[in-house]
C-alpha cells in the first residue's frame, strides 16, 4: 500500500474584482442643445486688497468716519439751515446764533419747496455726502419744505413753523403741516417761530 504525501494547504481564492458597467458611449448632442461645461474645482482665490476686510467694515461701523465725510475740511458745515423765503432770514438767524454759540458750524440757504423743488431735491440728497448731520427747516402756511428735504434724505431734520401776515391762527398751518408727516417721513417739529429750539435739539442730537 503505497503512502499518499500530505496535501498542502492551499491559500484561500482571492476575491472577484466586481464587474464594472461598461462605458456607454455618448451620443453625440444634437444641433443647437446647449453644452453644460464640466463643473470646476474648488479653487482658492486671492483677495482683493482693495476690498475692505469683515473688522475694517465693524470699526467703520463703531463710529468711525464714513468715507464721503473724508477729505472733508474741519470747517466744513455740520448743520444745514433752509428757508423758503428771504423774508424768513430774521426768524431763522437765531438758530445760527444759538449754533455758533454751540461752536457748531452751519449753513444757510433759502429755497422755495414749491418754486424750486428740483433744488431742494438736490440739496437733501447731497446733504450728507457734504458733510452736513442735521438739517433745520423753517417754513410757513402749507410749510412744505422740512417734509420735502425729509422725503430726500435720510438725516434728522427738524421744523421750524413761521407766522406770516397771511397765517392762519397765528402760524397754527405751518405748525400741523409740519407735525403731521406720514408714517416713514419723520420731521421733528419745534414751537412756531422758535428757531433756536431746533438749533438746540439739533446741538443734543449731534452731542454738542
Amino acid at each position: 500500500m503505497s503512502v499518499q504525501p500530505p496535501l498542502e494547504p492551499q491559500a484561500p481564492p482571492e476575491p472577484a474584482a466586481p464587474l464594472q458597467p461598461p462605458v456607454q458611449p455618448q451620443a453625440p448632442p444634437e444641433p443647437g442643445a446647449p453644452t453644460v461645461p464640466d463643473p470646476l474645482p474648488d479653487l482658492e482665490l486671492p483677495l482683493d486688497p482693495q476690498v475692505s476686510p469683515a473688522s475694517e467694515l465693524e470699526d467703520r461701523a463703531l463710529g468711525e468716519p464714513a468715507p464721503e465725510a473724508e477729505g472733508l475740511g474741519s470747517d466744513a458745515p455740520l448743520v444745514g439751515i433752509v428757508m423758503g423765503s428771504k423774508s424768513d432770514l430774521p426768524t431763522m438767524e437765531a438758530a445760527e446764533r444759538e449754533l455758533e454759540e454751540h461752536g457748531i458750524r452751519s449753513e444757510v440757504r433759502v429755497m422755495s419747496a414749491h418754486r424750486e423743488p428740483d433744488s431742494v431735491a438736490d440739496y437733501a440728497r447731497n446733504a450728507r455726502l457734504r458733510g452736513l448731520r442735521v438739517i433745520i427747516a423753517g417754513a410757513g402756511l402749507s410749510a412744505a419744505l422740512p417734509g420735502v428735504v425729509a422725503a430726500h434724505c435720510d438725516l434728522p431734520v427738524i421744523g421750524v413753523p413761521l407766522t406770516s401776515r397771511t397765517s392762519i391762527a397765528g402760524g397754527l398751518d405751518a405748525l400741523l403741516s409740519i407735525a403731521q408727516m406720514p408714517p416713514g417721513v419723520p420731521v421733528a417739529c419745534v414751537g412756531v417761530d422758535n428757531a433756536r429750539n431746533a438749533a438746540v435739539l439739533a446741538a443734543r442730537i449731534l452731542g454738542a
